[in-house]
């Protein structure tokens, strides 16, 4: 009986703690998750689940495309396509860190959440950013000169162009957080903004480069241009929207600390998709696609220019007795005419008997129709034939 009410009040304790710690835990996490890690499986806010999934899925597609790189990275021979692969694996592990920096606006902030996002913020877009600029410069010359700057100078450009942002992001962790003591956590979103404008400036000048490489002689290259072009221009309105979102709109709605992080999470995630989409994919697989043989003719392809019909004698020099005896046949075809319509009374509609060839071929009949003249571009010949009619007609 004893050992029937301790078993009782031990399940009435074991279902009691469990009932207080579901609810003190948000619905769809686990009893033992900590509180700043809820909003990655919150139920009740679904926005970080569904930000978290989409962001997942860009980093794995993003880690494929490094994959495939790296696995093709031997089979690549073009001299064009292979200098930039240092410059495309700088892109992708800047838009990797992109959807990786998604999950820190997700998690309930700290002073080292709050210090990284400041810092990174900036330094990845600035990484991806620098990428597209020196990628624009590399297009702009391969279209107007058919050449591309050498891999180590496009990289080194990519790399110098984001040290000035990590400066900057330097600097500002510096001055307010370790000299004057503040908190990493509180900082205006005017602040947050005035700190990226570098950021912004690389941005619009890739836009304007991007845009020269529609000009130009080498047309095939004309397509990764406009790539470059879509990415800016797309990356132009999401950090216009979130811009605006952030500084006014979430105040405006009485939303500002409620709204704050989805909005910055929602912006990394939309930069990411449209890096992958409309730069990354495209530029990995004109890397690994084959190289077209320019100077093969395509015997199917009507536009072609057809090649120069011409005689056989523009182009080789014939002996000189084969020209004289190619004139001599040409008099026999004409007498051999002249003397048809005689007989028929007319010489006008009167097909002409086909010739075996143009090489000379002596017979008395040339002579006879000639009215027994002596040609002057053979007269040995027709002399010839001339004394071997007279003979045989005695």
């Amino acid at each position: 009986m004893r050992t029937q009410v301790v078993l009782s009040f031990l399940l009435f304790f074991v279902i009691g703690y469990g009932s207080s710690e579901n609810a003190s835990t948000s619905r769809g996490c686990g009893l033992d998750l900590l509180p700043q890690y809820v909003s990655l499986c919150d139920l009740d806010a679904i926005w970080g689940i569904v930000v978290e999934a989409v962001a997942g899925a860009g980093a794995l597609i993003t880690l494929l495309l490094i994959l495939i790189l790296l696995v093709r990275l031997p089979f690549i021979k073009d001299k064009e396509k292979k200098g930039p692969l240092g410059l495309n694996f700088l892109f992708l592990l800047g838009t990797l860190g992109l959807f990786g920096l998604t999950f820190a606006f997700i998690i309930r902030e700290d002073e080292t959440i709050c210090s990284a996002r400041r810092f990174l913020w900036g330094v990845l877009f600035a990484l991806c950013f620098s990428c597209l600029l020196s990628q624009a410069w590399r297009v702009r010359r391969l279209v107007r000169h058919g050449k591309s700057p050498s891999g180590w100078h496009l990289a080194g450009l990519a790399i110098c162009l984001m040290l000035v942002q990590v400066i900057i992001a330097t600097e500002w962790l510096v001055l307010n957080v370790v000299r004057d003591k503040k908190l990493a956590c509180s900082y205006e979103p005017m602040d947050f903004a005035l700190a990226l404008i570098y950021d912004m400036v690389l941005l619009v000048v890739t836009l304007g480069l991007s845009l020269f490489t529609l000009c130009g002689k080498f047309k095939k290259w004309k397509k990764n241009g406009v790539c470059l072009i879509l990415t800016s221009f797309l990356s132009i309105l999401i950090w216009v929207a979130w811009m605006t979102m952030y500084l006014f709109g979430n105040a405006e709605l009485s939303k500002g600390d409620v709204w704050s992080d989805p909005t910055l999470a929602i912006a990394l995630v939309s930069s990411g998709w449209v890096f992958v989409i409309f730069h990354a994919i495209p530029e990995v697989h004109c890397s690994i696609l084959p190289s077209q043989q320019e100077n093969t003719p395509n015997y199917f392809d009507t536009s072609q220019p057809r090649m120069r019909e011409t005689a056989f004698e523009e182009d080789v020099q014939l002996p000189r007795s084969y020209m004289e005896n190619k004139a001599f046949s040409m008099d026999e075809h004409n007498a051999a005419l002249r003397t048809a319509g005689f007989r028929n009374g007319s010489l006008a509609n009167r097909p002409s008997a086909p010739f075996r060839s143009n090489v000379y071929q002596p017979t008395e009949m040339a002579v006879v129709l000639n009215g027994g003249t002596v040609t002057k571009q053979n007269p040995k010949m027709a002399e010839s034939g001339l004394r071997g009619n007279l003979m045989r007609g005695s």
